[in-house]
């Protein structure tokens, strides 16, 4: 484990920075989603930053646009350091339409030191059916910069990824037919019996008739009434902003990395004892000049190690835990441990061993 020394982050998910959620902040429609385009495409312009010679993918790619402008040139006879083979990255929104812009991100493939300076050359983003949906051309934004010479250099941010802002034109739109009819499909982000339940029941109650009913605990078909049918836009807007309190299970959340511990609402812990102490070992190291003699010339000195180590073990404390504590309690009596980080997660491990806790612990 890597923890700072001194940093710890003890997070108590309480019931009321839980409280009531939108429909819409937990779950989505089915079908509205985005959609992950990707190309290559080649940079120009760079300031000697670009792919050395022996990028042979680099050459090849600017022999092919130079072909297109009617000048031949073989990929051996190209020398680049002006130019880079990037991967164009972009997602389609849905409901975009022909002629709307997006952003793009581009990373360099070779072995290009910076994209300060570039600009992109007209690229193709196409989707997972191997159809063509945007095209992506521009200057690049890195956000910093890269400097030095053989002796120094400073770099800020990374230089080789960049993003172009409204940088690609979308050309071919996705229709999405899910308000075609009088029914839609809500996906939940975590499937939950209890929240589904609740979700079902709460839109019932508001619509005065049971309109919605769940597919799986992640899954809810809801069916419009009547008088709403005409208006799916309007239904799903009542629908979505509707609120209700969602079900979290029992779980400890622990970052080794930084010492960050979230322990969740409904984490209980039964009767148990507690007992913690710390072996502290110290080791001091001095040196020391001591003459080692008479020679010629004058006196002579020598470097002595001294080493000291000693030990000390602090008292165990004791603590007695009630069944059922809540969180309040539960960071009572980690504070009253006075312990560090790494030790609030062995203790918790501990707990979870003796089974004398009932919660997930789960290591990010």
């Amino acid at each position: 484990m890597n923890i700072p020394s001194g940093i710890f982050c003890l997070v108590l998910l309480a019931p009321a920075a839980l409280g009531q959620v939108r429909i819409k902040d937990i779950a989505s429609v089915e079908g509205a989603r985005a959609n992950v385009l990707s190309g290559l495409g080649l940079v120009v312009g760079l300031a000697g930053t670009g792919d050395k010679d022996q990028t042979k993918f680099t050459t090849q790619a600017l022999s092919n646009v130079l072909a297109k402008s009617g000048i031949a040139l073989a990929p051996t006879d190209i020398k680049v350091k002006n130019a880079a083979l990037v991967l164009v990255q972009a997602e389609l929104p849905p409901f975009v339409r022909s002629g709307s812009r997006i952003d793009v991100t581009v990373s360099s493939t070779g072995d290009a030191t910076s994209l300060q300076g570039g600009s992109l050359l007209l690229a193709e983003l196409k989707g997972i059916d191997g159809k063509t949906y945007a095209l992506a051309q521009g200057p690049i934004s890195i956000g910093g910069f890269a400097a030095g010479g053989s002796g120094a250099s400073v770099v800020k941010n990374h230089p080789t990824v960049g993003r172009i802002p409204d940088g690609a034109m979308v050309e071919r739109s996705l229709d999405f037919p899910f308000l075609a009819g009088n029914k839609v499909r809500f996906i939940f982000d975590d499937a939950d019996f209890t929240t589904m339940n609740r979700a079902v029941a709460a839109i019932n109650d508001l619509l005065g008739a049971p309109y919605a009913a769940p597919i799986n605990p992640r899954v809810m078909e809801i069916a419009a009434p009547p008088e709403l049918a005409a208006d799916m836009i309007a239904f799903v807007s009542r629908v979505e902003n509707l609120r209700l309190t969602p079900d979290t299970p029992a779980r400890v959340v622990i970052n080794e990395r930084t010492g960050t511990i979230v322990i969740g609402e409904n984490v209980r812990v039964d009767r148990v004892a507690i007992a913690h102490g710390n072996l502290t070992i110290a080791i001091d190291t001095s040196n020391l000049a001591v003459p080692s003699g008479a020679v010629v010339g004058g006196a002579n000195t020598v470097i002595e190690t001294n080493t000291a180590t000693s030990a000390r073990e602090d008292m165990a404390q004791v603590v007695v835990a009630d069944p059922g504590v809540s969180l309040g309690a539960i960071a009572e009596t980690l504070n009253g441990l006075k312990v560090s980080p790494r030790d609030i997660i062995a203790i918790f491990q501990a707990l979870k061993e003796a089974g004398a806790i009932h919660a997930e612990l789960k290591l990010i």
